[in-house]
């Protein structure tokens, strides 16, 4: 071993033989769902059905959002210039961060530090102090608001779906007693928003904070090359793409059967 040696504890190859944190892919192959590899790959721990099943609601809540988001206009932007999909796709990914897809893991540590100072107390009354601190410091709740949403049904069905599988436990809780407390402190009714139900149900799956934001990057990944896709070959290259004045033309509402 020379002297730049250094180990790695998610793969191991050998010939004929791929182990991800100590599972061979081919015999995960066809008995793990992909999401439940996802919880696998980056905690190290391979999760029951349930997580699995969690963690795939949460990709779907946010696959995507319309042709609005920065992300999706950024990689339809770089599309339009001829630019390869994996150029327009790192474009629209390099596009989410701290006010568009970046608030989970502000939210996750807000709702950490709410629950760890409940331990002992009436949560209420904690989140009715933490939004009075938050107010006076004039810093942002993350996690609440929409711009165009005032009650997302995508949180709504996330948490919905976290009582269904046991996982609304004390950071749902904590989330909601915030949301009461804003009302409360402000006059304003603000939603929990996607962010801030993923990152509610993040914390009750064991993901820590840091890597809260790589669930919306993997979400909307597939949501961006249906944009970039659409935008190679619906449109004329290097065309002034108005971030408002479009509409929907796709297949009509639809219901799932069954």
């Amino acid at each position: 071993m020379g002297e730049n040696h250094w180990k790695t504890g998610i793969t191991k190859i050998e010939p004929n033989k791929v182990a991800v944190r100590g599972y061979r892919v081919d015999e995960l192959m066809g008995k793990i769902t992909f999401p439940q590899a996802i919880y696998l790959v980056l905690t190290g721990q391979l999760p029951d059905e349930r997580t699995g099943r969690m963690i795939d609601a949460i990709l779907v809540s946010s696959i995507d959002h319309g042709a609005t988001p920065p992300s999706t206009l950024a990689a339809r932007t770089i599309a339009s210039t001829g630019s390869p999909l994996n150029a327009a796709l790192a474009g629209g990914i390099l596009a989410i961060y701290r006010f568009h897809g970046g608030a989970i893991e502000d939210a996750m540590n807000l709702f950490r530090e709410a629950v760890e100072r409940a331990a002992d107390r009436d949560k209420k009354e904690v989140a009715l102090e933490i939004v009075r601190e938050k107010r006076k410091k004039k810093e942002r709740l993350h996690g609440f608001g929409h711009r165009y949403h005032t009650n997302d049904p995508r949180t709504k069905r996330l948490f919905e779906i976290a009582g269904e599988l046991g996982f609304k436990g004390p950071y749902v809780e904590m989330a909601e007693h915030l949301r009461e407390a804003l009302k409360e402190v402000t006059g304003k009714d603000l939603p929990i928003n996607v962010d801030g139900a993923i990152a509610a149900v993040l914390l009750e799956i064991g993901i820590p904070p840091e890597l809260g934001n790589a669930f919306f990057i993997m979400a909307r990944v597939p949501g961006m090359i249906a944009h970039i896709h659409e935008e190679k070959t619906r449109f004329k290259p290097m065309r002034k793409i108005d971030p408002v004045d479009h509409e929907y033309d796709g297949p009509p509402e639809r219901k799932l059967e069954g």
